[in-house]
């Protein structure tokens, strides 16, 4: 797992400055997919899945814009939740989720039903977590 320091060295974080019309369209944005996840039926859980973990990762960026930085890529948000935020149990579960996700869109993973109900609630309860 990368950490926050290796992040900045490599330039994948970088100080910006508050847009507070970007935050306020990402957010608005992260909001629509999940209405869209939500508006899925059950049977087309992988939607749900990429659907759920993108407006994850959208209120993430949200939180990254209004504590002044940018990140470009999504394994540095896992440093950010936990040497940032100081939330490591989210940063664990984020990336766990973040590979789950990565192993559908990129390497053909399939999940089971199962799989899907579980993981589909981790998205959920942490957008909530990571929301409020």
């Amino acid at each position: 797992m990368v950490d926050w320091k290796e992040c900045i060295k490599k330039r994948i974080v970088k100080d910006v400055k508050e847009d507070k019309n970007m935050i306020k369209s990402a957010r608005e944005i992260a909001k629509v997919k999940i209405d869209s996840a939500n508006a899925l039926p059950e049977r087309l859980f992988i939607g749900k899945i990429t659907l759920l973990y993108d407006a994850l990762r959208e209120y993430l960026e949200c939180i990254a814009l209004e504590n002044g930085f940018k990140i470009y890529n999504h394994e540095c948000y896992t440093p950010f939740l936990n040497e940032i935020l100081n939330k490591p149990g989210e940063a664990e579960t984020f990336d766990r989720l973040r590979k789950i996700r990565n192993g559908i869109n990129y390497y053909g993973r399939k999940v089971n039903n199962e799989e899907a109900v579980q993981i589909i609630k981790e998205l959920k309860d942490l957008i909530n977590v990571i929301n409020s």
